[in-house]
């Protein structure tokens, strides 16, 4: 499993500026992060793991946005075409992420697995904190810099698109 020394180093490696925050206690799920360190739930991101049904098979989708707003299920699947979209299991979101479940950090994902952004994540240009993988720590990056490392495509999670009208962003493979 990933974890805070693994993203630390490389962000190191990046030349990125951040910080490892020590949390005054475990959390066992990101929904626990705003309160953890006094911060808006505007300004703390998650990582939500959807398991997406098309037309080809069903894949594993991350889906990047903020703990305030997280994704809903409809949306995701309206934006991607498709037929039906879940919560992936732990066991799916441990085994397709290396990251514990409820405290995936959007950085260090795998290449092979679709990630999509919320586009309001660019409009930022405060300081946002996500998991690290770990219960005690928690990452503090500028927004634009987390932007700029995530490998995913931006999307508007706020309004759905029709079903007859997808978006051209193909599942990985």
């Amino acid at each position: 499993m990933k974890d805070a020394l693994a993203i630390h180093r490389w962000l190191l490696a990046h030349q990125v500026h951040h910080e490892i925050v020590r949390l005054p206690r475990a959390m066992t799920c990101v929904d626990e992060l705003p309160e953890l360190l006094s911060a808006s739930p505007a300004t703390c991101v998650e990582v939500t793991v959807f398991e997406v049904t098309t037309r080809i098979g069903r894949e594993p989708v991350a889906v990047v946005g903020f703990v305030g707003s997280p994704p809903q299920p409809g949306v995701v699947g309206g934006t991607l075409g498709a037929r039906r979209v879940r919560l992936a299991s732990a066991f799916t979101v441990n085994s397709v992420t290396d990251y514990a479940a409820g405290l995936i950090c959007p950085l260090l994902l795998p290449e092979g697995l679709t990630v999509l952004v919320d586009e309001r994540l660019g409009e930022m240009a405060d300081l946002v904190h996500t998991p690290t993988g770990e219960r005690h720590t928690a990452l503090r990056i500028r927004a634009d810099h987390l932007l700029g490392l995530v490998s995913g495509k931006p999307i508007d999670l706020v309004h759905s698109r029709s079903r007859r009208e997808p978006a051209t962003f193909p599942l990985a493979g």
